[in-house]
């Protein structure tokens, strides 16, 4: 994308982030809710319709070449699944929270290489992917606790040539989150730093007419964490922004292109309920492959993805029932069209 479309997305999302502190500050009392300050004179020229000036329409400008592969975006629509948002409030010594999580996204498109949607490679294509999530999240010490990811795939991919289908556990992926606290500092703000490893344990294979389990190379990955709670007022808000190294695959002689990432979320509660609107963004870099001893850069390959996912919740029981979607907005080499995740979120402790 271009620098001007970071821009336009960039103001898009500002422009919602104030609409949705302006109607707080309007229906909270209702609610019986503490009242928010009023919206500025900025915030409201920024959140007025365009009807002076009317912005162009967002484009996505990319550039490439098709995917070398039309059964990998099975597997990069299980690896996409969720990864649930509960960042930067450390959890205490052996406290923390475990959450089951069902993700399933049935398409039939896809972000080709210039950004633009077409059909999954040939005539009535079909991408079916369900993957069952388990999330644990336990503190170690005081400063630093330990995440855990383990996914069970279901993954198939559908043409007129055959109908295909693998099942079986994914890349598990194992984290550990360090604050200031482990140092014996406080900070104004929570804040943590995540560093983890993604384990390829799933099955790989070369053959085109298998769909993989598995992308075949570990992933180390690294994130910055940063939130605020407008307590007492029911309103947070969260992020993380992070670099990803992927390794070399020996099996295919190629190295997939390191990635940058983001993630950004305002979220609130009301009674049982709890809501969540976030934005996630991906960049990776351009894949390397050897033939012959030659290193070849390939830049048609990049993948990139820019999606929103809002979510609510019910607190049921012991803890907390959610229901979100994934709605991909641009994109590069990755699936397209929404998917839906269902999950309960509990939390426990034994000192």
């Amino acid at each position: 994308m271009m620098r001007k479309d970071y821009l336009d997305i960039a103001y898009c999302v500002l422009r919602e982030l104030i609409a949705i502190k302006s109607s707080l500050c309007w229906f909270a009392p209702l609610a019986g809710l503490p009242r928010f300050p009023p919206p500025s004179w900025a915030e409201l020229l920024v959140s007025l319709p365009m009807v002076v000036r009317r912005r162009p329409a967002l484009k996505w400008r990319f550039f490439g070449s098709r995917s070398r592969s039309i059964l990998a975006i099975c597997l990069l629509a299980g690896l996409a699944g969720p990864l649930p948002g509960w960042a930067q409030w450390i959890e205490a010594p052996g406290r923390g929270w475990v959450e089951v999580a069902v993700y399933h996204h049935d398409t039939r498109e896809r972000f080709d290489p210039s950004g633009s949607l077409e059909p999954l490679f040939n005539a009535d294509a079909r991408a079916i992917t369900t993957s069952l999530f388990l999330t644990a999240v336990v503190g170690v010490v005081r400063g630093a606790d330990v995440w855990v990811q383990a996914p069970y795939n279901r993954l198939a991919f559908n043409d007129i040539a055959a109908d295909r289908q693998s099942t079986g556990i994914g890349d598990p992926r194992i984290h550990l989150r360090l604050g200031p606290e482990l140092f014996g500092v406080s900070a104004p703000v929570p804040v943590a730093v995540r560093g983890g490893v993604k384990l390829p344990l799933g099955e790989f294979t070369k053959d085109a007419e298998i769909i993989p389990l598995s992308e075949g190379q570990t992933d180390w990955e690294v994130m910055l964490e940063l939130g605020h709670s407008f307590y007492p007022a029911p309103l947070y808000v969260m992020g993380w922004a992070g670099y990803r190294w992927r390794t070399f695959n020996d099996d295919i002689n190629r190295k997939p292109g390191d990635e940058r990432f983001a993630y950004a979320a305002v979220g609130g509660s009301l009674r049982a309920f709890e809501w969540k609107l976030a934005v996630e963004g991906l960049s990776g870099l351009a894949p390397r492959r050897q033939e012959a001893g030659v290193e070849f850069v390939l830049e048609q390959d990049k993948r990139e993805l820019l999606q929103i996912l809002p979510s609510v919740g019910y607190r049921l029981g012991p803890g907390t029932a959610s229901l979100g979607g994934r709605f991909p907005l641009a994109g590069r080499n990755l699936p397209a069209g929404p998917a839906v995740f269902i999950g309960y979120f509990m939390r426990f402790g034994w000192r």
